[in-house]
């Protein structure tokens, strides 16, 4: 069965840093675009950040510009989301989601598969 897992969630002060993982197993991440989602207690699903099949297209929502940083490993079949100058607003779940296709897209009718999610916990 096809999988993304992520990982390094975590309890952060504000204003620290985490670095999320999303591994996929049972197919080549490398074809895919492959986006980030949060989500908060309480609130619907938003988008974090996109990034292309090659990576050299990366998205992310305006409230994330400039502290969060998407990367791709295709070798390692793996995505990464460096999250810098965390906010207690940051707090949620956060799940990687396949695209349909190797472009990037907001909406999350356009990914097929998701991770379990993984907690990031932003609080002094």
């Amino acid at each position: 069965q096809l999988q993304l897992v992520e990982s390094g969630g975590g309890l952060v002060q504000p204003g620290g840093s985490l670095r999320l993982s999303c591994a996929a197993s049972r197919f080549t991440l490398g074809y895919y675009a492959i986006g980030w989602f949060r989500q908060a207690p309480g609130k619907e699903r938003e988008g974090v950040s996109c990034i292309n099949w090659s990576g050299a297209t990366t998205n992310y929502a305006d409230s994330m510009k400039g502290r969060f940083t998407v990367s791709r490993d295709n070798a390692k079949n793996t995505i990464y989301l460096q999250m810098n100058s965390l906010k207690p607003e940051d707090t949620a779940v956060y799940y990687c989601a396949r695209g349909y296709s190797s472009g990037c897209s907001e909406r999350l009718r356009d990914y097929d598969y998701w991770g379990q999610g993984t907690q990031v916990t932003v609080s002094s």
